[in-house]
């Protein structure tokens, strides 16, 4: 039984690994997966389904190379499509698509896969169908996982540190400044953080540019979320500072920055370090509640909330339901992964 246990614990982290390499794949080369640019409209496939890959064309006949028909909008008024099957396109990779630039940097024009054959007015693969206005969802919701997963790490990020200054400040203070520190901190635990992060939303324009909406919600992580670290690395601080070790540092003529920056933060850090980890996953749900609520990242940027609020449409859910919860998927598989990965971290420390 311990063995199955231990084989069974080891897939969970590769698999918890290769997620979350697979997510950071994708933020970081979501240009070059993405198909289209996810702004750009088809206005003939409204709400289109994903689009068929085939091997084998209607003749019987096979074929090695995945080929696609393209989908036509034959009843506007229920939403139905066919397949024009009078010619079909070839699929391949590293394909020429719509520019952008890689890695924000260079400009390109290499897709990951696309439509090899015809011009431009050809048919498109939608691997995930179209979105009401003929966007290709496939390509939204890569930019969307792009758009998540560089704000809520650079927020955790921000608010760690944050935390980490003022906790190590408080913890090796005198009695005064350490009350006051913690004080506020304790005010800011006491409030609904879900609820503070919505009202200083509200509090901005809703329609921001995209880095400008970024850089707000970074802001106002860090502002919500120091103060758990603060006190954290306050009790670790405040432990360690009456370890022997620390008064021997003490005895030889240490000064008080080094001790601090040299033999408590050092031993203080692993477990600072596990409490980042439960911050992502939370300010991921809460980016995802602020764009579901519509006062997060406004159309027609993409996210992992306003996509998902397509679900609310109740025809277009019982039609394609994965599809539409795609995004929620993504969010329980970085969430999944990333307490696997916290819970393997606490298992080595012990």
């Amino acid at each position: 039984m311990p063995r199955s246990i231990s084989k069974l614990s080891l897939i969970l982290r590769y698999s918890a690994w290769t997620v979350l390499t697979v997510l950071v794949i994708v933020v970081l080369l979501a240009d070059f997966i993405a198909p289209y640019d996810y702004t750009a409209q088809t206005r003939s496939l409204p709400s289109a389904p994903p689009t068929p890959i085939r091997f084998v064309d209607e003749d019987g006949k096979f074929h090695s190379r995945p080929f696609i028909y393209e989908q036509v909008l034959s009843d506007p008024l229920f939403g139905k499509f066919t397949e024009a099957r009078d010619t079909k396109y070839d699929l391949g990779l590293f394909v020429e698509g719509d520019r952008y630039k890689f890695l924000g940097l260079f400009p390109a024009q290499t897709r990951l896969f696309g439509v090899i054959s015809g011009g431009p007015a050809d048919a498109k693969v939608n691997i995930l169908g179209t979105d009401p206005l003929g966007r290709d969802r496939f390509s939204r919701l890569v930019e969307a996982i792009r758009f998540s997963l560089i704000v809520c790490p650079l927020g955790a990020l921000l608010a760690w540190l944050i935390g980490l200054a003022i906790g190590m400040i408080s913890g090796y203070s005198s009695r005064v400044p350490d009350t006051i520190i913690m004080g506020v901190a304790d005010s800011m635990l006491a409030l609904p953080a879900l609820v503070i992060i919505l009202a200083v939303r509200a509090a901005f324009p809703p329609e921001l540019p995209p880095l400008r909406a970024a850089s707000l919600l970074v802001i106002i992580f860090a502002f919500t979320g120091w103060a758990e670290i603060a006190r954290l690395t306050r009790g670790l601080v405040r432990a360690l500072r009456e370890r022997e070790f620390i008064l021997a540092a003490r005895s030889i003529g240490l000064s008080e920055t080094r001790i601090l920056l040299r033999h408590i933060l050092p031993n203080a850090l692993p477990s600072i370090a596990a409490q980042a980890a439960v911050m992502l996953p939370y300010f991921l749900l809460s980016e995802v509640a602020l764009s579901f609520l519509g006062v997060g990242l406004q159309e027609p940027q993409p996210s992992l909330g306003n996509m998902l609020s397509a679900a609310a449409d109740i025809n277009l859910l019982q039609r394609d339901p994965v599809v539409l919860l795609l995004p929620a998927i993504v969010i329980a598989l970085f969430v999944l992964s990333i307490g696997v990965i916290k819970q393997n971290l606490r298992s080595t420390e012990s």
